[in-house]
């Protein structure tokens, strides 16, 4: 069935690199958008990154073209010029003013495409910070992410790059918004996303907790639940999930596991209540699930609507049924040719989920392709390309 590409049509010229631009550009490409990744001579080094970087650029950079420009050579920077004169978009996330330096600022860019939207990913948005380096994990530690992820005095960065990427969802959300203004207006406009307000945002209900009830919120670990039975618990074999939110569901589960005695005590029939007794309900369950393997806790729990979950690892995800049934997983191409089965955009539209088997671009792999496009002849590319102006 074909792919929904709500997006093609829309022209893209990616400077970036690590994940936070790059989600950006991947996340358009995959709704449909013609997405053209400019990186240095040589590649973007963010190809070659070991251990736990080693995944991003596979992740990040599907269903996109490629060309390798000198920025530093007056030709390559005059074909990065001629490339976004005829774009929609612009995405970038080097430091503060490297862009500008090359003249590749949006005041400068705007002047020959007035219909420009161009998207700046930074660690931070305007303001006394905005000059600093950060990274998704100066921002978890500086926004108080940390802070509630670990146990007390022991801040733990989440267990993903998830301010990078947040932080380039909300860029997406940004341009998305900016094309539907320009459709009104004609013209483009620069759009911002940062780290720091990325982290601001996702920690806000515990600032609002705070504003609420005038204590400041625990760190996850130390927490009081807003509900009594909210936990992970030990079985025979694996550590399972189970949370009970609603005063319903306490009904089910104690009647679908027999806790006739907890069930006939009225006075924990709200949740509120049982939450306060938490200490003298949680020992009793907590010796009851471990009379169980994890597996006939999940037959148990299937279809009955009470939240659970098997405690899984990133790897066990490749065989999930779920993703594999629903279309999850989008095969992609590595550059040593093997194939990788790799998360597909989470959402669906008019039945189908966004983007389709891809190969990751070698290095400058369309860079011939993208300048005949914007008239330049076989004999000036090779001309170019012996000055080391491309690649």
């Amino acid at each position: 069935m074909t792919q929904p590409t709500p997006l093609a049509g829309l022209k893209v010229i990616e400077f970036t690199h690590m994940v936070m631009g790059p989600t950006v550009g991947a996340v358009l490409a995959s709704l449909g958008a013609e997405v053209i990744r400019v990186e240095p001579i040589g590649g973007d080094r963010t190809r070659n990154l070991v251990g736990s970087g080693s995944g991003y650029f596979p992740m990040y950079n599907r269903h996109k073209k490629s060309i390798c420009l000198n920025l530093k050579d007056p030709d390559g920077l005059d074909i990065a010029k001629k490339l976004v004169a005829n774009a929609d978009i612009l995405v970038e996330n080097y430091r503060p003013g490297a862009m500008d330096r090359l003249g590749l600022s949006y005041e400068q860019l705007s002047k020959d495409n007035r219909r420009l939207i161009y998207c700046s990913e930074k660690g931070f948005l305007p303001g006394p910070y905005e000059n600093r380096t950060a990274l998704d994990e100066v921002a978890q530690m500086m926004g108080g992410l940390a802070y509630m992820t670990g146990p007390p005095g022991k801040p733990l960065r989440a267990g993903s790059s998830v301010i990078d990427v947040t932080g380039g969802m909300f860029g997406v959300i940004a341009i998305l918004a900016a094309v539907e203004e320009r459709h009104r207006t004609g013209e483009g406009q620069k759009v911002q996303s940062s780290l720091f307000e990325t982290t601001i945002y996702l920690i806000g209900q515990h600032m609002a907790q705070m504003a609420v009830t005038g204590e400041a919120a625990d760190p996850m670990p130390a927490r009081i639940s807003a509900w009594a039975v909210y936990d992970v618990f030990e079985t025979k074999d694996d550590p399972i999930f189970i949370g009970v939110v609603t005063d319903a569901l306490w009904e089910k589960f104690c009647k679908l596991f027999g806790l006739d005695d907890l069930w006939a005590d009225e006075s924990i029939r709200e949740n509120n209540n049982r939450v306060a007794a938490r200490d003298r309900i949680m020992p009793q369950i907590r010796e009851l699930v471990s009379g169980f393997t994890r597996q006939e806790l999940t037959d148990k729990l299937e279809g009955t609507g009470l939240p659970f979950a098997p405690i899984a690892r990133p790897e066990d995800m490749f065989d999930d049924p779920h993703l594999i049934e629903s279309g999850g997983l989008e095969t992609v191409t590595l550059p040593d040719g093997t194939e990788a089965r790799l998360p597909a955009l989470p959402i669906e539209m008019k039945g189908q989920r966004p983007g389709a088997p891809s190969a990751l671009p070698t290095a400058g792999a369309e860079t011939t392709e993208i300048l005949q496009a914007i008239g330049l002849d076989l004999e000036r590319i090779k001309d170019l390309t012996d000055a080391k102006s491309i690649a």
